[in-house]
């Protein structure tokens, strides 16, 4: 009898111990790791640190993290890289990939894997505790335009069924002749009816096309930062560029390099309009006008009053690629329910300095925004003044927020990723 009971204890310590074994990456997730002595380069507010959890990625895009702990990457150069922690220390020792189509939007939901590239959304279905998902993913909307010039897809959920994908305009401003000098505008523009807007699709129906989609917002060139805030979807759009090559005589370099905002919009119900690419909003003088393609100089407003400007405007050409809002405990409380923005960083500045290169905090309360925008991830670029882009040390590309709170920074040039911790007073 006394070994019988013996046995069945030993028995039951070894399953207990295969479950600790089993749960060890999310116990591991939750350990306190150590930042590195420089941050691994990048520059934080006071109270904040860093180190780098994984490298050599590829050209890393949006990111989404796993309740334990594990981050799954969208690459540039095809597929997705998953990647879980086992050692304590935070960083990521195992990596592996799947998938190899060029992708950018990411979001685990219900149990899948949301993935999109440029000319679908697809969803893998994820089994608890491992790492890659075992079968091929269900193709939820297909036959998106891929087109070449602003293709890549963000997606965003509302958490009611609705899944976001913006479709990027294929044009600067909509010309005849697309970026060529003094070549006037189309108008209407055609390409609104299919591009330059947000559509809206149901996360749970499979083989949806554009055609069985809404459209949910228009008048946007190119913005595949969305990320859905309170109660509505927030886009961060990259605004026209060559202002003073394409109206030469009409606009200087300075004026190109300082006036076309960047903006952070907010479209709370379908139907919105944003303007492009009639108007541009102007951040030195926080009020649109209209673009020269369509008879503007610079000073003229005229049917810009009948669009929708943005909620939070940011200087020029500073790319925004990404964008979430912080709904963690550990960042202090002024952060929270706020949107990060991830800027990629300029190339149509010179002859002035690069600009970007930047994750920033946009306080938003009640849909506004509440305060200036401030760098909260600095220094990707390595060197001041950036005149090139090229030379940078890295250009982020895209956020998440781990399980405990800290935040995940991607970056396309090397396929970094750092984790930014919290660890001043409250």
């Amino acid at each position: 009898m006394t070994c019988r009971v013996n046995r069945w204890m030993n028995l039951i310590a070894m399953g207990l111990a295969a479950l600790a074994f089993a749960a060890a990456p999310a116990l591991r997730a939750a350990d306190t790791p150590a930042c590195d002595p420089d941050n691994a380069g990048i520059k934080l507010p006071p109270g904040f640190c860093a180190f780098l959890a994984a490298d050599g990625l590829g050209v890393a895009r949006h990111m989404t993290v796993a309740a334990n702990g594990d981050l799954y990457v969208a690459l540039k150069d095809g597929g997705v890289a998953a990647l879980r922690s086992t050692k304590g220390d935070g960083r990521f020792d195992v990596k592996e990939k799947f998938g190899t189509v060029s992708t950018t939007g990411i979001v685990l939901r219900g149990g899948y894997l949301y993935v999109a590239s440029p000319t679908a959304v697809m969803r893998y279905k994820m089994t608890p505790g491992q790492l890659k998902p075992a079968g091929e993913p269900e193709i939820v909307v297909k036959d998106l335009p891929g087109v070449r010039q602003h293709g890549d897809k963000g997606i965003a959920f509302d958490g009611k069924g609705g899944l976001y994908v913006n479709i990027g305009a294929p044009s600067n401003a909509c010309q005849a002749r697309d970026r060529s000098a003094r070549s006037p505008g189309q108008d209407p523009c055609p390409l609104l009816e299919k591009n330059g807007g947000i559509w809206k699709f149901d996360e749970n129906k499979l083989g949806q096309t554009q055609a069985d989609g809404v459209r949910f917002a228009t008048g946007l060139r190119q913005m595949l930062a969305i990320a859905w805030g309170g109660d509505a979807l927030y886009i961060a759009m990259n605004n026209r560029d060559s202002l003073d090559t394409l109206w030469p005589g009409m606009f200087t370099a300075q004026e190109n390099a300082e006036r076309p905002s960047e903006g952070l919009f907010r479209a709370a119900s379908a139907g919105v309009n944003f303007g492009w690419p009639y108007c541009f909003f102007d951040y030195t003088q926080k009020k649109f006008f209209l673009n020269p393609e369509y008879g503007g100089d610079g000073k003229t407003v005229g049917r810009c009053t009948e669009f929708t400007p943005p909620a939070a405007a940011f200087p020029a050409h500073w790319a925004p690629v990404d964008v979430g809002f912080y709904t963690g405990n550990q960042f202090p409380a002024k952060y929270r329910n706020g949107a990060f923005i991830v800027f990629h960083g300029s190339w149509n500045r010179a002859p002035e300095p690069q600009g970007g290169y930047n994750v920033t905090f946009q306080p938003i309360v009640n849909g506004k925004a509440a305060g200036d925008p401030e760098t909260f991830a600095g220094g990707f670029p390595g060197k001041t003044p950036l005149m090139n882009p090229a030379e940078a040390m890295a250009r982020p590309s895209g956020i998440a927020t781990a399980p405990d709170g800290s935040m995940y920074i991607g970056d396309t040039e090397k396929g970094r990723v750092w984790r930014v911790l919290y660890r001043g007073g409250k």
